[in-house]
Order: C-alpha cells, then structure tokens, then sequence
C-alpha cells in the first residue's frame, strides 16, 4: 500500500502550481470583482497541453487518468484561483468523458482537439428548471427531421455558456434521452446569466434552444441511451470538484494560519492561543482526510472498479472540510475577514460551490445509505 504520488505526478503538481503562480491575489480580486472569463489562464494551461490531461493520446491529449486531472484541479484551486480558476477549465476534463468512451474515431478526431488546445470551450447541458436532479425527467426535446435533430427546450446553471463553441448536450427523443455533442448556434439559443454570490469569473446561464439544427452525426452513441452515458461522466466530475474543494480549503487554511501567526493582540500572536488552534488544526485533519477519499475514488475510477459511493463520498467529505476551512479563515481573521482585500471572504463564497455542486450533501447521504447501506430508498 502507497501513498505517495509518482514522481510524474509531483511533477504535474509543480508544473501547475508555476502557471498559476502567474495570475496572483490582485488577478483574482480583480475578476471577482468585474467578471470577465479567464481566458489568459485557460490559454496559458492550453499552450502547455494541460487541457488534454485526461484526452486520449491519439487525439492530442496526454492520455493519463482522472488520478492526474485530480492533481492538477487541485493544484488550481489550491494556488489562489480557487473555483473561479478551476471551473474554467473543469469541462475540458471531465465533460467529454461520453464522448471518449462511446464516440466513433471519427467523432472523437473531430471534436476533442479543439477543446485540447483550447481553441474551443464547451459547456454541459443536461440540468432543467423544473427536474433538478430528477434528470430522468428532463422535458427539453430533440425531434428527429431527416438527417438532424431540432432541439427546443430550456437548461438552467449551464456554466461557460456565456463564451461556449460548443455544448454536451442531453435531450430527450422518440426513443428516451440521448446525448449530443454540437455547436452552440446562437442563432437558435439564447443565454440570460445568472447573477450570483460568487465566482463572477466564470458564468452561470440560463439557456433557451428554440429549434436548434443538430447534425444526426452529432448524436454520441446510440439514440436513448444519453442517459447511461452521462453517468460515466459523473464520477470523474465529482472526484474533481473534491479535489478542488479541498484544494481551497488548503489555500484557506495556510492563509488563516500565516494570519495568526502575524497578528497581535495583547502583546501576543493570536495563534498562540488554543482557541485560534484547535479549530484550524481539526480544519487540516478533515481536509487530509477528505483528499483520502478523494484519490482513492481517483485510483479506483482509473483501475476500472466501481467507485460511485467513494466519488460521492469524496465529494461530500471535501466540500464540507473545504467550507468549514475557509469559513474559519474568515474568523480567524476576525473583521479583516469580511474584507476583499485578504481574500478569504471569496473563499468562503466558493466553497459553497463544492458542496451545492453537481450534487448535494443529501443525496449523497441518500445514496450511500440506499447503495452501500441497503436501507430503503428514500425518495
């Protein structure tokens, strides 16, 4: 049993962590403040092939595993750019998954390089105003005319749709929900953003598709099996966003910890004094054993073996470490933590991302309790 990370993986930790170290606090606080998408970061990440870490080799990427990805979302997250930095290029990791796995060669050779090199960005859509999680119930429909699909119907906290090329999309036919993979024509789409708490560097949408032309060669896999296929997805989806949070529950902690170790009050630094101590030392036990978690469901997505409950479990375990990290960060720091300028009131809104996001705390305990525990189903 081995705990270590590979020397290759140590190596894409620092590879990341210098690139990131170009887009400092003053970088953050400024998108934080007046939006914008980062597109310097996602071009600099692109340059170096980082956006292809997951991608097949014979397509452009690097051919690695979730294991790889995971440490480098987190390395993101954990340099400063939090999920404003991460989330930028999550959909590049995980989101093609499908395709990946159940598009032809020819699919594969047509739409993964442009997103490898970050000539294109894609967003996801698959949630609904009305469904939430109940994706099976999904109303938005891809009628089949001849050669293409037209695609009407209505998603909601569609991520990057406000600067997209591309969507994955997951609508339902004559014959269930299938999943396509097509240009996001805005022609027949509109996007109204969602004004939100935080991470205003990368938005969220509501999205209307008002007849939407999309090629039948477009269509990833079998018509109705959309379904089955964005479930392969969704266990490297959440394995990153646990990565990421506690990614930001790190970044949080050293920055709460280097504070009390400079501020004095009473002729004493505060970190002198338990009640400073205790809460930040139990903050770094829950986030080292959530990152546990974290790349034991990385090993076992990797090694072929089933993972859901250890995906979900990561990623309940690190949203709720990194929120309660960066929560005392902010007390820590007493009033200078509700200031922008020490950063950590942007942290603590970000993390609210790790445990809203893809899933919540519930469901997760729904599911481990139904799938691990044999309970009863309980909705």
């Amino acid at each position: 049993m081995d705990f270590a990370f590979t020397p290759e993986q140590d190596q894409i930790r620092d590879a990341i962590a210098k690139i990131c170290a170009r887009f400092d606090d003053a970088y953050w606080l400024k998108k934080d403040k007046e939006g914008g998408f980062p597109k310097e970061l996602h071009q600099a990440l692109a340059k170096d092939g980082w956006l292809g870490i997951a991608m097949p080799e014979a397509d452009g990427g690097s051919g690695l595993g979730i294991t790889e990805a995971a440490v480098m979302m987190q390395a993101i997250s954990e340099s400063g750019a939090g999920f404003s930095g991460a989330s930028a290029v999550h959909m590049n990791i995980f989101g093609l998954n499908p395709v990946v796995v159940f598009g032809t060669a020819a699919q594969k050779e047509r739409m993964l390089p442009g997103l490898i090199a970050g000539k294109e960005r894609a967003c996801f859509a698959v949630t609904e105003p009305n469904t939430g999680l109940n994706t099976r119930s999904l109303k938005t429909e891809a009628v089949k005319k001849g050669a293409k699909y037209v695609v009407t119907g209505q998603k909601v906290w569609i991520s990057t749709a406000q600067v997209a090329e591309k969507v994955l999309l997951l609508a339902r036919t004559a014959k269930g929900l299938s999943l396509f993979y097509t240009d996001f024509d805005r022609r027949f789409i509109e996007v109204r953003e969602i004004e939100k708490m935080g991470r205003k560097a990368v938005d969220s949408n509501q999205v209307f598709f008002d007849g939407l032309p999309v090629p039948e060669e477009d269509l990833i896999g079998e018509d109705g099996k959309g379904f089955e296929y964005i479930l392969h997805g969704m266990n490297p989806e959440r394995i990153l966003i646990a990565a990421e949070s506690v990614g930001l529950g790190r970044c949080a902690l050293k920055r709460a910890a280097a504070y009390a170790k400079e501020r004095i009050v009473f002729d004493r630094p505060i970190g002198q004094n338990q009640a400073i101590q205790h809460p930040l030392a139990a903050n770094w036990a829950q986030l080292e054993a959530a990152n546990l978690m974290v790349f034991k469901a990385a090993w076992l997505y990797d090694q072929g073996k089933p993972c859901g409950a250890e995906a979900n479990a990561a990623k309940y375990l690190a949203g709720e470490a990194g929120f309660d990290a960066c929560q005392q960060a902010v007390m820590t720091h007493g009033g200078f933590g509700y200031a922008k300028e020490y950063h950590v009131e942007r942290y603590l809104r970000e993390s609210l991302i790790g445990r809203i996001a893809p899933v919540s705390p519930q469901m997760i305990l729904c599911f481990i309790a139904e799938r691990v525990l044999g309970l009863p189903k309980s909705y």
